[in-house]
């Protein structure tokens, strides 16, 4: 654990720097207050602090109060060294922002109990950030495939909807459904069906931008959100995603299973303001239409004054699963 000893005299910043070296900490210095809360302030910064008091440019509680001020950074754990001991003294600096205090001349073994103590508190604190921010992934991406889940894709689609809306771009939408996924949970089990759409997730991953949103919509059904989107490369895009699917069998336990998967297109910007729903209802009308074709195609959702629904077809035959 890497610790900072902040105090202006060099002779007492070495026999604490000796001490804590022989105990296993990693130890940085400062010879100011100033120099002490920019090194705790920094992105790599030490966690552990021992702080003087009295030090030139910033003072003990000083450097307390700016660190608390920087409200981004994980934890830090700071205790103030100081002959000063009346009461007052001792609650202006926890006050200040110290988690400890200690007298000089203070016992070797005292110190080096109450850092095991502030190593304890960083340690739950490094535990409760670590399961904070695992509910956060729960609570916003699927279990199975650790794509976003349902609320938060269509969340992001209604975002991105709304931007392209105005800045006049087009936003893509691509409903996927994989084809004949019953027969391969009836056929290999459920256990191998959930290793097809891990795989699935990743090869959709693959096949976009890092800033386009991929999500599970539900079951075997995925949505994928194609932001600031040329109309004109649409289909050609749509068309990657089912290559990337159909391309290859997926490994999986009980052997290669040969997957396909059908499309149903969407461009925003012929849909004028329509909400996130309708949208997915007409984006789910050219996907059933893409499976009344045969599957493993893509069609294109169109307004009634256009088309109620473009085919765009593959060039290579249909392949069917076994």
């Amino acid at each position: 654990m890497r610790i900072l000893i902040a105090d202006d005299e060099a002779m007492s910043r070495r026999l604490l720097q000796k001490t804590l070296e022989r105990a296993g900490y990693q130890v940085c210095t400062a010879e100011n207050g100033r120099q002490a809360a920019d090194i705790l302030c920094s992105l790599d910064g030490p966690k552990l602090a021992l702080l003087d008091w009295m030090m030139p440019l910033l003072n003990g509680p000083g450097v307390c109060r700016e660190v608390r001020k920087a409200k981004e950074q994980s934890y830090i754990y700071m205790v103030l060294l100081t002959s000063k001991e009346a009461k007052e003294d001792i609650v202006a600096g926890l006050e200040s922002g110290a988690d400890d205090y200690l007298v000089k001349p203070f016992d070797t073994a005292e110190l080096k109990a109450r850092l095991r103590t502030g190593l304890r508190i960083l340690d739950l604190e490094d535990r409760l950030v670590e399961a904070r921010e695992d509910m956060r992934f729960k609570a916003s991406h699927d279990t199975l495939t650790t794509l976003w889940n349902r609320g938060v894709i269509l969340e992001l689609m209604g975002q991105e909807l709304s931007r392209s809306h105005r800045e006049n771009a087009t936003t893509v939408v691509v409903l996927c459904d994989l084809d004949h996924f019953k027969a391969v949970n009836d056929s290999f089990g459920h256990l191998v069906g959930d290793e097809v759409l891990r795989e699935t997730a990743k090869r959709l991953l693959a096949s976009v931008r890092s800033y386009d949103f991929v999500g599970r919509y539900g079951g075997e059904e995925f949505l994928v959100v194609l932001n600031n989107c040329d109309p004109a490369f649409a289909f050609a895009r749509a068309e990657e995603i089912r290559n990337t699917i159909a391309q290859r069998p997926v490994k999986t336990s009980g052997g290669p299973v040969s997957v396909t998967i059908s499309l149903g297109l969407l461009l925003s910007h012929e849909w004028a303001t329509r909400s996130v729903e309708e949208l997915l209802h007409e984006a789910d009308k050219a996907l059933y239409g893409a499976k009344e074709a045969g599957r493993n195609c893509v069609k294109l959702a169109k307004p009634k004054a256009a088309a109620s629904v473009s085919e765009y077809r593959v060039r290579e035959p249909v392949k069917q699963r076994r």
